[in-house]
């Protein structure tokens, strides 16, 4: 009798598919994965902070699409560690000139914002998505509009805030499972608001209050967060631990976040939040033929 070696690669549950989400080409979550470029139209965001402020953002968005992007996710609030928070009124200001015209370049766009009002504005110019990284707790406002909405909302793990979250972050058990559980809360308490679960997409919220061996085993384990059965969402790019482990400063480290981004589809990421699109979207592909064992 001939031995067999099991595949390494232990199967995922297909995600729910987000329908009211489609990227240029059709694609929805869940049918391959996606690539969302990251504008930041803040002075402060830890990596591009003040770069892309004003008609410096919508240019940036251009090039995010041309180069390949399947979502636009535009924040006007930074949450580095570290970071303070930033009025509604203030992060409207910031988009108000720019949001409009990276809409109309006709990828879907994603307001990255912790706050109901801020997204109610956003969702009335056209934008799909909502990526929440509080998971909804820092305004009791922002499930009910999702509801409303019926949009995308993507649900993420954080230690604490953003001011205080990388103050040496514990948990007193395994961070998977902590995170799991944290995950599992946050779907209970969103759907009760009336959010439907074919709206969810969770996110483990890599370098939002983890240490290094923290990112590197929540992406190694992915397959915990991907058993809840929704898509997920995994944002690596540039992010401090891997320049911990490159010796990298935050603007060299394209090769690190590429190869973050390719073992996480490989772990069954459904969607790549990059701050490098060009880079991302050809190891995207080969890492999911890897996955698939076959291409397209």
């Amino acid at each position: 009798m001939h031995s067999s070696t099991a595949n390494p690669i232990s199967p995922r549950p297909h995600p729910l598919r987000v329908a009211t989400l489609r990227a240029p080409d059709g694609s929805r979550i869940g049918d391959r994965p996606l690539v969302m470029g990251v504008v930041n139209v803040t002075p402060d965001s830890f990596s591009d902070g003040g770069l892309h402020m004003g008609e410096a953002a919508v240019a940036h968005a251009r090039t995010l699409v041309a180069d390949g992007a399947d979502i636009v996710d535009v924040g006007a609030e930074s949450t580095r560690p570290g970071s303070d928070p930033v009025t509604a009124a203030e992060q409207v200001r910031r988009l108000e000139l720019v949001l409009g015209p990276i809409v109309a370049l006709g990828a879907p766009v994603s307001i990255d914002t912790m706050s109901a009002t801020v997204a109610r504005w956003a969702l009335d110019l056209g934008v799909s998505m909502v990526n929440d990284v509080s998971a909804c707790r820092a305004d009791p406002g922002m499930a009910p509009l999702a509801a409303e909405r019926g949009c995308p909302l993507v649900l993420m793990h954080m230690l604490g805030m953003p001011k205080t979250m990388q103050h040496e972050p514990v948990y007193p058990r395994s961070v998977v499972e902590e995170v799991v559980g944290f995950l599992e809360a946050r779907v209970r308490e969103v759907t009760k608001a009336g959010v439907a679960r074919e709206q969810l997409v969770l996110d483990p919220g890599i370098g939002f209050g983890k240490t290094v061996e923290h990112n590197l085993l929540l992406i190694r384990e992915l397959g915990r967060i991907k058993s809840l059965g929704y898509p997920v969402m995994v944002g690596a790019s540039r992010k401090w631990f891997i320049g911990q482990i490159t010796g990298a400063p935050v603007d060299d480290r394209v090769e690190g976040s590429v190869a973050a981004a390719a073992v996480a589809v490989v772990m069954g990421a459904d969607i790549l939040r990059v701050h490098d699109v060009a880079e991302t979207v050809s190891a995207v592909r080969v890492a999911h033929g890897i996955r698939k064992g076959g291409w397209p």
